[in-house]
């Protein structure tokens, strides 16, 4: 599928779909990687979360401690690379930066089904390793063929559960030379937001940001409301509250089934996601800001981009039409119901949803339903990046690559 801008990339139908090739603007939380300080740990008090499988991890925040990294002097058009690999997804960004973001230079997104069975064996199947090797050989080269001056290579939910996920770590190293970390929930809910700050209204009272993910959901609240004497606060001391859900489209799919999805299965679905919501941190606050109406969604997944795709009627996915857009309750409402309503040959026949995620599309939808009803809320914003973008906006802040081309420009702007 061409992008309009020379490059060649698949639809979100094949495995290997991603929509790229354009000017990606930076925000300007200010996050870097020094993790999410919680209020309780703060104050002397025990943080509220639980680390057994199957439980919600979460803790309130209030901002972002910065590391005291060395930062290298920034390089002109030095090239960054951002690697995720998830449950569901591997995926691939090198960018170089620009004054007001970055430019991707090239990209790679393929469906490795990692996670596949992790929820019922606790291991990462050799099936799926196999798949994961392939691609991550395919990003090594495409690593190899440019002269990346900074990256970060991550693994979530998949080999955070797996009993053989630091295995399966080792073994990607020793086969493509690639050194992964897998890291946090709480790196990859920070993560998140960096890469959708720009996306986010500043009139709005809140936004909860959600990614919904293969084997997790995170969920963040952002408390955008300014208080009379507080002084300006960057987007990234606005994080008031997280949530990690050990539940995404692959896991829940496979409990409930993902071809065959009526209307019993669904709520069902929906139900079980609810439960975890319950414990999400200062819920009731939440929950009266959402009834009040100030909040508006903000959503990172194959599941809203899908949802959007549909909606706008697209005849093959498009990321310049997605990336960014709003849609009403109401047209989420019906663009659901639209999935819904599709038998599984249907989904895979829809140029935005194909067969990679015919089996897979409800079960996001079942998340984001229990989600809208737990906030309800008139707006959802999609976001059409995630996780990648967050990581180069890190790297390149650390680096100083916008502070060097603002003082060249005679500019202060803020990185």
């Amino acid at each position: 599928m061409d992008t309009g801008d020379g490059r060649h990339h698949a639809g979100p139908g094949s495995p290997d779909a991603d929509a790229r090739g354009d000017d990606v603007a930076r925000s300007a939380s200010g996050l870097s990687d020094g993790g999410v300080a919680s209020r309780e740990g703060r104050s002397g008090r025990k943080r509220r979360r639980r680390g057994r499988r199957g439980a919600p991890v979460a803790a309130p925040v209030v901002g972002i401690a910065a590391p005291r990294d060395p930062r290298p002097e920034p390089v002109e058009d030095a090239y960054y690379a951002a690697l995720d690999l998830g449950t569901n997804n591997c995926r691939l960004l090198v960018a170089s930066p620009r004054e007001r973001g970055f430019r991707v230079v090239d990209s790679f997104s393929r469906i490795i089904r990692l996670g596949e069975g992790v929820g019922t064996s606790g291991r990462l199947s050799e099936a799926a390793m196999d798949r994961a090797i392939v691609a991550l050989r395919i990003c090594q080269a495409k690593l190899e063929s440019r002269e990346v001056r900074r990256s970060r290579l991550i693994a979530t939910e998949a080999c955070r559960l797996a009993e053989n996920g630091a295995a399966f770590i080792a073994r990607v190293r020793s086969e493509t030379g690639l050194s992964l970390e897998i890291v946090s929930r709480e790196v990859e809910a920070r993560l998140a937001v960096a890469g959708c700050a720009s996306l986010v209204d500043p009139t709005s009272a809140g936004a909860v940001l959600f990614d919904i993910g293969g084997g997790s959901s995170e969920l963040v609240w952002l408390d955008l409301e300014n208080r009379p004497g507080e002084p300006r606060r960057r987007l990234s001391e606005r994080v008031r509250s997280w949530q990690s859900l050990p539940i995404g489209v692959v896991t829940l799919s496979e409990r409930h089934g993902g071809e065959r999805v009526d209307h019993r299965v669904f709520e069902e679905m929906v139900a079980e996601v609810a439960e975890l919501l319950a414990h999400f941190p200062e819920v009731e606050a939440l929950d009266r800001l959402a009834a009040a109406g100030r909040i508006h969604m903000l959503g990172t997944s194959g599941t809203v981009t899908t949802l959007a795709g549909v909606h706008l009627r697209l005849p093959r996915y498009d990321r310049r039409q997605i990336d960014g857009v709003w849609m009403t309750s109401e047209e989420v409402d019906a663009t659901v119901t639209q999935l819904r309503d599709m038998d599984f040959d249907a989904r895979v026949a829809h140029p935005c949803i194909g067969r990679e995620r015919a089996d897979l599309v409800l079960a996001g939808c079942a998340i984001l339903e229990a989600v809208r009803r737990r906030w309800p809320a008139r707006r959802l914003r999609v976001a059409d990046r995630g996780l990648r973008e967050g990581i180069l906006v890190e790297l390149m802040s650390q680096d100083g690559v916008w502070r060097k081309r603002n003082r060249r420009g005679g500019e202060a702007r803020s990185a």
